[in-house]
């Protein structure tokens, strides 16, 4: 019985960690650090220290302890280890801008309905967050950025982020303005720019026939001028939306929408490349017919 149960609880121990991978330690009030697995070094927390070497080889899934340098001193603090998921990595990565929020970043793989091997032209890649949604989906992705240093630190934390896995798709970073033009052919672009009304005519020539437009915007005002813009360039099936999360509190038979959650964020706008005058008009006309229906 002893045996038995003992190989049962090792199929189930989590794969170990190994040095040079990322591990994230979570408190036991929710805090979390992620760091790098390098043989020697620790980690300084709050509570206590936490070698390097403690982790390397431990199942993923187990817990750690924090040690004190006071042998007479007693700790009880210990820490959760676990594999970073994309989002966990998003939300502690260093940032040379704001980034996108992981729910923002679900919903534009599926509205702008990425896929393996897809062609996709990013503008304004900030910390690199976008860029590695798409890129774990498996898309190859261009970016444009007009910023140096916004480049350097997407380039870094993308490189950080995937590692050697080479499931994700092919990446580049252009420093070059996208309001002056866009170069090659492509199936999806996607911006993350203050005036993307002004990249619609480039990315109408760029995008083959039915090809997505996705645009992340801060305000509404932003969002009516890029849905005219984008009726003028020949896209149609637009659409805006926000995405809000909202988390539960359950405890037991006490359930209560938690007290605090993630609102506004940005809005999200997308549209499809018509091909063909006849199209154009026809989804122009129905939009026309909606809003007057609704005003």
């Amino acid at each position: 019985m002893g045996r038995a149960t003992g190989d049962a609880e090792a199929g189930r121990s989590g794969r170990p960690f190994a040095e040079g991978e990322r591990v994230l330690l979570i408190d036991r009030k929710g805090r979390r650090k992620l760091l790098r697995l390098r043989a020697g070094r620790s980690y300084q927390s709050h509570a206590g220290v936490v070698s390097h070497d403690a982790l390397i080889g431990l199942p993923e899934g187990s817990e750690v302890a924090a040690r004190t340098n006071d042998e007479e001193r007693r700790n009880s603090a210990k820490f959760l280890a676990i594999r970073p998921s994309l989002s966990d990595i998003v939300l502690n990565m260093p940032r040379g801008a704001q980034v996108i929020y992981p729910k923002d970043l679900a919903a534009i793989l599926l509205a702008a309905d990425i896929f393996p091997g897809a062609r996709v032209l990013e503008a304004g890649v900030g910390s690199g967050a976008l860029s590695m949604a798409l890129l774990r989906a498996g898309a190859d992705v261009t970016g444009y950025e007009i910023r140096e240093d916004f480049a350097a630190t997407a380039s870094s934390n993308v490189a950080e982020a995937r590692g050697g896995n080479e499931r994700w798709g092919s990446y580049s970073i252009e420093l070059r303005d996208l309001y002056e033009g866009i170069e090659g052919s492509y199936d999806r672009v996607v911006l993350d720019l203050p005036e993307p009304w002004r990249a619609v005519d480039s990315a109408a020539a760029a995008l083959v026939g039915g090809g997505i437009f996705c645009a992340y915007l801060p305000s509404i005002s932003q969002v009516v001028e890029l849905r005219q813009a984008l009726r003028r360039a020949g896209f149609g099936l637009a659409e805006s939306f926000e995405v809000l999360r909202r988390g539960w509190y359950i405890e037991g038979r006490a359930v209560r929408p938690e007290l605090r959650m993630v609102g506004h964020t940005g809005f999200l706008t997308t549209a499809r490349l018509l091909v063909g005058a006849g199209a154009v008009e026809d989804f122009a006309a129905a939009e026309e017919e909606g809003e007057e229906s609704s005003s």
